[in-house]
């Protein structure tokens, strides 16, 4: 009899422990909800977030609109410009190359491709922004979508080596962000696997994780399913972006917001994935797995390994990553912005857990805004 009443206050306290955190998981979800519709302003762009373990989704919810002048929701299936946050897609390809000994990290850019800076640039060098390769404002680097049949991006990228051919500093000596090194990455997995590199990543990213072209890629496939960017009317960015983007990519005034017509990166490799959050965060929990599709050990290894410059001073960016913390938890991210749109994702090992955030208007405050966010989510997971 004591046995069976033992038995029986056992499933009592497991059913009330299964309760208890349905409940703390729907106020959680509230909660975030709460946030994500108070981030979005009233009549104006949108956003899309996830929250995903190595296995499933957590949370996913959108608000907001993706078309102001017909007041058209957001939908967590439609895609938006991810702008930088293609580089750990471009970080991975590389590594992946690694894995097959098909590229060292330890390679000269000069053996590969032809280039103006310094012969002793490497492979890992450019992946962790220590090349001293310049980083000129890029929001010019763009062209419209309806260009697009004419667009030549060998012309374009001889343009911008020959304009910014000195570099800032010897290869290896301090860590400075450059866009060029990464649209010079793209050309080394060309170069080396024989693909052009939105081939190479659908092929070996995109494809193993069964992400179609309606998700992810690097051209719109339907136009229709793709969010509309947006720019505050008269805000900073508006005013500054009168000098540095061009008139022709200025579209219709909508209430507050002026559209930004539909873009491509000139370079992909540097910024040019269009995709959903959902889509992005498949990407992150095949990273977050045990048995990755995408990287063997070795490979994961590599792309989370903090880097160092000459001098032995580590530099908070990995082969790919950047580095910070919350609340004493490191994580891994990459930040997107661009003209429309930005965004962030983020992965925190620790906790098992990784986030995307992705939003059609030009600018927002990931550092305090996702933080809030992910706080719900991270917190408690990390005293397991």
């Amino acid at each position: 009899m004591l046995r069976f009443l033992t038995l029986v206050l056992i499933i009592f306290q497991s059913c009330c422990g299964v309760v208890m955190a349905d409940e703390d998981s729907d106020r959680r979800d509230q909660m975030a909800r709460q946030i994500l519709d108070e981030m979005s302003p009233l009549n104006g762009p949108g956003l899309q977030y996830v929250v995903v373990d190595n296995a499933s989704t957590i949370f996913e919810y959108s608000t907001g609109l993706s078309d102001i002048s017909t007041n058209k929701s957001l939908e967590l299936d439609q895609t938006l410009a991810a702008f930088s946050m293609t580089k750990p897609l471009t970080a991975i390809a590389i590594l992946q190359l690694v894995e097959r000994n098909r590229l060292d990290l330890d390679d000269k850019l000069s053996d590969i491709i032809q280039h103006p800076y310094d012969h002793g640039v490497t492979i890992a060098q450019l992946l962790a922004h220590t090349s001293g390769i310049p980083n000129p404002i890029p929001l010019k680097w763009v062209h419209l979508v309806e260009d697009h049949a004419g667009f030549d991006e060998s012309l374009a990228l001889t343009a911008v080596l020959k304009k910014h051919n000195n570099i800032d500093s010897k290869p290896g000596v301090k860590y400075k962000y450059s866009n060029i090194g990464y649209w010079l990455l793209g050309k080394v997995i060309e170069q080396v696997s024989g693909l052009f590199y939105p081939t190479f990543i659908q092929k070996n990213i995109f494809s193993p994780l069964e992400l179609t072209s309606a998700d992810i890629g690097f051209l719109l496939a339907d136009v229709a399913s793709h969010a509309k960017g947006y720019l505050k009317k008269w805000s900073l960015m508006d005013i500054a972006g009168r000098f540095l983007i061009d008139d022709g990519v200025y579209g219709s005034n909508e209430g507050n917001w002026i559209r930004i017509k539909n873009l491509y990166p000139n370079g992909p490799s540097f910024g040019g994935a269009i995709g959903t959050a959902r889509s992005f965060s498949v990407v992150l929990k095949d990273l977050l797995s045990g048995q990755s599709r995408l990287l063997g050990p070795t490979g994961k290894q590599l792309l989370y390994s903090q880097q160092s410059v000459a001098s032995g001073k580590k530099i908070d960016m990995t082969l790919g990553w950047h580095i910070r913390q919350l609340d004493k938890m490191t994580y891994f991210y990459k930040e997107g912005g661009g003209a429309g749109f930005c965004c962030e994702m983020r992965v925190y090992p620790e906790a098992g857990l990784a986030s995307v955030l992705m939003l059609n208007r030009t600018s927002f405050n990931f550092k305090k805004n996702l933080s809030a966010l992910d706080r719900l989510f991270v917190q408690p997971h990390s005293h397991n």
